[in-house]
């Protein structure tokens, strides 16, 4: 383990296995913060004006509830994320309690929700620009936009949070000005207030306005998320401190906005400049520099929440990667310790995207709302899940039932109140996420695929020998690559689940099998291979070598071992840690939960 100061930081698996582990400073909580939460706040600009729509007058109402359900969340995400410390979000959480699959699923949403956060950020930024400088071109300054933020990302981590913190500070302060002005301006007698009350609905028209409000007013909490998608870059206790401080900015914020909007303007006038309400408000309380200052603070925020896509996409691409879930060319990084290959395939992805809806982003919004609203209900049932199939994994927090069940509920009426509000936004969504899963599918099933491959090159090009030879070398390198398991014991049925495992969710079919013990009265050899030998019979495809060695588990013989046989460590699994261990599961350095 490599220290920079006073901040201990554990290599990547891949770092460990080909020596080229790299000193790096891991972010405090002002610079984490900073990074997820030029995302989440930059939805003051909108969510206040967006639930006024729906809701009218009962707007603060409704973000107030919001606020709610991003406080249920944070319990929810530090109990999962403080138990398993890895980057990867809601792909880490159900990669350790379901299988591979079930958890590129969650990804998938993941990622649409990082493309769609950055092409309508940089390009709403844009639009706000536009509005200064009329003679800039929209669609060139948003690809130049997200260039930009590629290459901060590129640069490194720590640098390109330095700059999300002075987006952060100067959003800030902007935001507190406008509230300070805001309220100054409220008329004493609140007459503008009153008029709006008299929209209020009744009956079922209430009802469905606080369901419809309360759904697309859950935009407000889009990059709560992000957090844990680089949980490994942040210094130790961080994690819990940047989700407290988005939960105080959305929650003092966002209501504000809403409450000032509505005693200052008739609802008529917020409807007609949704799509600039605080800096329309801003001209009518401080004039047009005052309104500058919030387009100027528009433009900077919402490209922030750009450089959170480029954080959070690069940590969860690279732990999919190592788990094989994408192609490993991925995993390469640059001198300064960046995977500059994910960072480039991005930055095109969103290029490309823009380039083909010609700047129309009414699509990338639906896969905007659905996918994140998705990532966050997953994440609240891998809780469960977590619960259920690793109650001895040692926890730091617990969130109780009653709040994980009310969260996930809580996100799936979002789903579906804004399904009605405008059935394309799934259709949208659908035409994002099929292919995106098709990729992940393909490359999951990529053994059965290249067997396919190879009769067909057997049938149809028997002379040309060289096509057989790549592809049986390349379904041989994968089959062979060897997977480490650890037993405790010899019981047959925690065995065959192992085994299992390995067989539904891995491409190699070579098992290293590690069994340690204390004292020779503790080695329980003979009573593994007598349930190695009925194992034998149900897995003929397997092989097994068993290795039996005196010691501890424990961070350290992770490593011994893991250096000894060349095993990274994401291809090492084991049972779930319980209280009595020292170590928690980030000790171990990224080997995988699975029984």
């Amino acid at each position: 383990m490599e220290s920079y100061g006073n901040t201990s930081i554990a290599p990547t698996p891949a770092e460990l296995l080909h020596g080229s582990v790299k000193r790096k400073k891991r972010l405090n909580q002002l610079l984490a913060t900073a990074i997820c939460g030029n995302d989440i706040t930059s939805s003051c600009l909108y969510v206040a004006a967006i639930a006024a729509v729906y809701a009218g007058v009962l707007a603060p109402v409704v973000l107030l509830t919001v606020g709610l359900v991003l406080y249920l969340y944070k319990k929810i995400y530090t109990e999962v994320v403080e138990a398993l410390p890895l980057n990867g979000g809601a792909y880490n959480c159900l990669l350790n309690c379901t299988s591979k699959l079930t958890a590129s699923f969650a990804a998938c949403m993941t990622i649409l929700s990082y493309i769609a956060t950055a092409v309508i950020s940089a390009k709403t930024a844009v639009e706000y620009f536009h509005h200064l400088f009329p003679a800039i071109p929209v669609i060139q300054t948003t690809i130049i936009i997200l260039a930009v933020f590629a290459t901060l990302t590129i640069i490194g981590i720590t640098e390109s949070a330095v700059v999300a913190l002075g987006i952060f500070i100067f959003h800030m302060f902007v935001l507190t000005v406008f509230c300070i002005l805001g309220f100054l301006h409220i008329p004493s007698d609140f007459h503008v207030m009153t008029g709006n009350m008299k929209t209020l609905p009744s009956g079922n028209g209430l009802m469905m306005a606080l369901f419809l409000g309360f759904s697309s007013a859950l935009l407000g909490v889009s990059g709560f998320e992000s957090s844990a998608n680089f949980v490994e870059e942040q210094a130790e206790g961080v994690f819990r401190k940047t989700l407290r401080n988005m939960l105080i900015a959305v929650i003092i914020f966002n209501p504000l906005t809403s409450i000032i909007s509505l005693n200052l303007l008739p609802l008529d006038e917020i409807v007609a400049n949704k799509d600039h309400l605080l800096s329309h408000i801003a001209f009518e309380t401080g004039g047009s520099h005052f309104k500058k200052v919030v387009v100027i603070d528009a433009v900077l925020v919402l490209s922030g929440a750009v450089l959170t896509s480029f954080v959070g996409v690069t940590g969860l691409v690279h732990r999919m990667a190592l788990d094989q879930c994408f192609p490993r060319f991925l995993l390469k990084s640059n001198r300064r310790g960046t995977r500059h290959r994910i960072i480039i395939a991005f930055f095109l992805l969103c290029s490309s995207i823009l380039l083909i809806t010609k700047g129309r982003l009414l699509s990338l919004a639906g896969v905007y709302t659905i996918s994140f609203l998705g990532v966050m209900s997953l994440f609240g049932i891998g809780n469960i899940l977590l619960k259920l199939r690793r109650s001895e994994l040692k926890r730091t927090y617990r969130a109780g039932w009653l709040t994980v069940l009310a969260a996930i509920c809580a996100t799936l009426l979002g789903i579906l109140g804004n399904v009605l509000i405008d059935y394309h936004n799934f259709i949208f969504f659908l035409d994002y996420f099929i292919p995106t899963v098709l990729v992940v599918g393909i490359m999951y099933m990529r053994v059965p695929i290249l067997a396919s491959l190879l009769n067909a090159a057997n049938y149809f090009m028997t002379k040309i020998l060289l096509w057989r030879s790549v592809i049986i070398d390349e379904i041989t390198f994968l089959t062979n690559q060897r997977v480490m398991l650890f037993a405790r014991g010899g019981r047959l049925d925690r065995l065959h689940k192992a085994f299992m495992y390995v067989m539904k969710n891995e491409s190699s079919r070579r098992v290293l099998l590690v069994h340690l013990y204390k004292s020779k009265e503790e080695n329980e050899q003979k009573e593994i291979e007598k349930a190695l030998h009925a194992l034998k019979q149900i897995f003929p495809e397997l092989e097994v070598e068993l290795v039996v060695k005196q010691g501890t588990f424990g961070p350290e013989i992770i490593d011994a071992l893991s250096n000894e046989y060349q095993i990274p460590k994401n291809n090492i699994f084991i049972g779930a840690p319980e209280e009595k261990h020292p170590f928690s599961v980030q000790d171990l350095g990224g080997v995988r939960i699975i029984f």
